[in-house]
């Protein structure tokens, strides 16, 4: 292992990869700026780019450095305009946006950044170390884990409810649910729900469907609400963390840089799922008092997201560099990359060509110390966003949000449907209803059945469930996650009954 690291550092030190690296952060960061535009759009079109470049170290590390940077980059305009940049960084405006809007923009950046960098170096750490081991845990998951998974994350959907919105939050994701089964079946390649639209063949776009539950409200609410147009003159304040702050951070960015590793090391789970898990997680964990500010502009339900999406970002490269498993889609596109550039990941790669492996490794902890060297100072500038009037902003949020709808599918049905499920959207904000949740069962709703249709394939009916102990287990799980928020309030309401009764 030490003679991998000192060849990775070796190859990475590079100045053609060092290069590589500062250039992949660089237009991963500004892309993950701009809503809508992912890293596997950037990383499509630089494919041809990588593979002229003749040498896999340099190809990969440059591509490498464009997914973490668009992951880095991506919470910046979920954090200032509402607007997430990608689908990883959607739970990081749950309390980023609070905070800015609150006149915290440079804080909350501040701590965007760090969790961030400190979630994909803790991440780079366990790749070094566990990669090989990793790898064969990963292949224990088959299709029934995978369901059992996605059940355990809808079951922490009260995680991202208010106080007494659990029957709505149920609602919303039902809704979610019921949304992801629009196009196409899973045991069945025909059309369901399409209304005869061909565009609906291949269902709802995420894309469009998180910019209609977050960017498009908030330019309708800043248009219903006129008192709030005029600039944000003194909203940019100190964006130093007090000490406390630093130590009330530092054991979430501990627990989720491990969650956040382990989610992404599973094939199909990736950065989004680590992100809202690592969120449900620490909210569920929290103190009583400090569960309330989750939503509001809370420091840990920031920190939460951004260290568990880069974490899983990492993580994600364990199937792909020593399975030839993509994760994700974007590390699919990573996985042709390779292909086309005669590299075979599997398990080999560390024994046929370790140059690669160590090299991609190492240029992972460059790749973090450039993304913070870069974004840190620039905070100061990109909070100015704020201070720009809202009359001038909304125009912005509204370009960004339907180009980043057209492009995500490349049709224009999308900014219909965009427009349609913006206004709904406003309307259930204005009855309070929790928009994430519908977010989430649509996420997850399509993995689910996906797995669970396969899962009855196999083993002719649920069987499964019972002769996996691996799947059971999780699903216990999630009947505890259910169970145990109803009981701790029954606990609590009995307890205040007990005092009014003493008083």
């Amino acid at each position: 292992m030490l003679e991998g690291l000192l060849m990775g550092l070796n190859t990475a030190l590079s100045l053609q990869n060092l290069l590589m690296v500062v250039a992949g952060c660089l237009i991963g960061t500004f892309i993950g700026m701009l809503p809508g535009l992912g890293p596997m759009s950037i990383i499509a079109i630089m494919i041809p780019v990588a593979i002229s470049m003749g040498d896999p170290s340099a190809a990969l590390i440059l591509l490498a450095g464009v997914y973490y940077g668009a992951i880095f980059g991506g919470s910046t305009s979920s954090i200032l305009l509402n607007a997430p940049g990608v689908a990883g960084t959607v739970a990081s405006s749950f309390d980023g946006y609070p905070m800015a809007r609150q006149g915290k923009a440079g804080k909350a950046l501040t701590i965007a950044a760090i969790a961030s960098f400190a979630g994909g170096t803790i991440g780079a750490i366990l790749l070094m170390i566990f990669a090989p081991a990793l790898s064969s845990v990963a292949l224990l998951f088959h299709s029934a884990e995978y369901f059992a998974l996605m059940v355990v994350g809808l079951s922490a959907i009260a995680a991202f409810a208010g106080t007494g919105q659990v029957a709505k939050a149920l609602i919303m994701t039902l809704l979610g649910l019921i949304m992801a089964t629009v196009g196409e079946g899973a045991l069945f390649n025909l059309p369901r729900f399409t209304m005869g639209i061909m565009d609906l063949q291949s269902g709802f776009g995420f894309i469009t469907l998180a910019m209609a539950m977050f960017a498009l409200p908030e330019a309708l609410f800043l248009v219903l609400k006129p008192k709030d147009l005029k600039g944000g003159e003194g909203e940019i304040k100190d964006m130093r963390i007090s000490r406390a702050e630093a130590r009330a951070i530092a054991p979430v960015i501990g627990r989720q840089s491990l969650q956040g590793f382990f989610i992404g090391v599973l094939p199909g789970a990736g950065a989004t799922i680590a992100s809202f898990l690592g969120y449900a997680v620490e909210r569920n964990i929290a103190p009583k008092h400090e569960q309330d500010e989750f939503g509001k502009g809370s420091i840990k339900g920031l920190a939460a997201p951004e260290t568990a999406n880069n974490a899983a970002c990492t993580g994600s490269f364990v199937p792909l560099l020593t399975l030839g498993i993509p994760g994700s889609g974007t590390t699919a596109i990573l996985l042709g990359a390779l292909i086309a550039l005669n590299v075979t990941p599997g398990p080999r790669l560390m024994i046929d060509e370790p140059q690669i492996f160590w090299a991609v490794i190492m240029s992972m902890f460059i790749g973090n110390l450039v993304l913070l060297i870069l974004n840190l100072p620039l905070i100061p500038y990109i909070a100015k966003v704020l201070s720009v009037p809202r009359t001038f902003l909304i125009p912005f949020i509204l370009f960004f949000t339907l180009m980043g709808a057209y492009i995500g599918q490349n049709n224009a049905t999308e900014l219909l449907l965009l427009v349609g499920f913006g206004v709904c959207a406003t309307a259930l904000k204005f009855a309070d209803y929790p928009l994430a949740p519908l977010l989430i069962g649509f996420i997850l709703g399509g993995m689910m059945e996906n797995n669970f249709s396969r899962s009855m394939q196999l083993y002719d009916g649920v069987a499964f469930i019972w002769e996996r102990p691996m799947t059971l287990g999780l699903l216990i799980i999630a009947v505890i996650l259910v169970v145990l928020p109803s009981y701790r309030a029954r606990r609590a309401r009995a307890r205040a009954a007990g005092v009014a009764e003493g008083d």
